[in-house]
């Protein structure tokens, strides 16, 4: 049972752990996660004059919010994981929903490069799709993990007063 405000029974998702720890203490979501997905745009990037990038594009593969920190050498892994199962579901399915966009596109990005085999001519298509979808769903998902919507989630994080506590504080 959640304690005190606190977000968990422990206490360790307190506002002030969450902002020790890089993860927005609204969303509880962390900005670390999208380094692997700009992981895989600075590869893109480089393709026109790398064309080895290809090999480590084609591994790229998607990565639950969890696997990325569980795989990271985050400090507060742990903690970003934790934190993520307290999301408030609105905010937790705007996310998944732009996450499973962003690999998408991904996956359709490397499914063109493999079909092109060992001499790709889609350096200007990669750089379109680059620039007018990845980046903008990066943003989006960076927005949601900022809270750009301005919304204090972190309220839905507080418990609420039970009917006992209300009658509990009437006697007191």
């Amino acid at each position: 049972m959640i304690d005190g405000g606190t977000g968990n029974a422990d206490g360790r998702l307190t506002p002030a752990a969450l902002i020790a720890a890089n993860i927005n203490p609204s969303t509880f979501l962390a900005t670390d996660y999208l380094n692997h997905f700009n992981e895989i745009i600075m590869l893109l990037e480089m393709l026109p004059a790398m064309p080895e990038c290809a090999e480590d594009i084609l591994a790229w593969e998607p990565k639950s919010y969890q696997q990325h920190f569980r795989d990271s050498n985050f400090k507060e892994k742990a903690l970003a994981i934790e934190a993520f199962e307290a999301v408030r579901p609105a905010v937790r399915a705007d996310f998944d929903d732009v996450v499973a966009e962003i690999d998408a596109r991904v996956t359709n990005v490397q499914a063109l490069l493999a079909e092109a085999g060992e001499t790709p001519d889609l350096d200007e298509q990669i750089a379109i799709l680059v620039s007018t979808e990845l980046r903008p769903l990066i943003d989006r998902a960076s927005g949601i993990i900022n809270n750009a919507d301005g919304v204090d989630h972190a309220a839905d994080h507080t418990p609420q007063p039970s009917a006992q506590d209300a009658v509990d504080e009437l006697f007191s």
